[in-house]
């Protein structure tokens, strides 16, 4: 049986990070459906979720490779902004009393400065523009 359920999948794209995503979210739609709510929002709960297992089961068993890898990678692109903004306002908030960020006005980079008070040149590390920065 596990040789015929294998051969069927050959070709098959399978599971990637915005499946798992899909299931998680479908999971957490499913189980606030057992909560006591009103009936309006349960179905709009109810076609919601199963609206993300039929997305998720063609995912799984789709053929078309290349646009499914597309819309993972993609996927990955925000969950990696997403990721990289909320680390930004972490580090920010920690470092507050010793460092200032500022942004490259040509690339748009942040860049961690100690906080020494005066007009001070700066490069970035990415661009290498080099640009004025007053800190108070």
């Amino acid at each position: 049986m596990k040789q015929k359920i294998a051969a069927w999948m050959q070709g098959r794209y399978g599971a990637d990070a915005l499946s798992r995503f899909m299931l998680v979210v479908y999971l957490i739609l499913s189980a606030t459906q057992l909560f006591p709510l009103h009936t309006v929002v349960r179905l709009i709960l109810q076609i919601l979720s199963a609206t993300l297992c039929v997305l998720i089961f063609f995912r799984l068993l789709s053929r078309n490779i290349p646009k499914r890898t597309a819309e993972n990678t993609s996927y990955l692109a925000c969950r990696r902004r997403i990721k990289e903004g909320v680390l930004l306002r972490r580090n920010r908030w920690r470092y507050r009393k010793t460092h200032v960020y500022r942004k490259c006005p040509h690339c748009g980079v942040q860049i961690k400065l100690p906080r020494v008070s005066g007009e001070h040149r700066c490069a970035c590390p990415k661009c290498g523009d080099s640009f004025a920065v007053s800190i108070r």
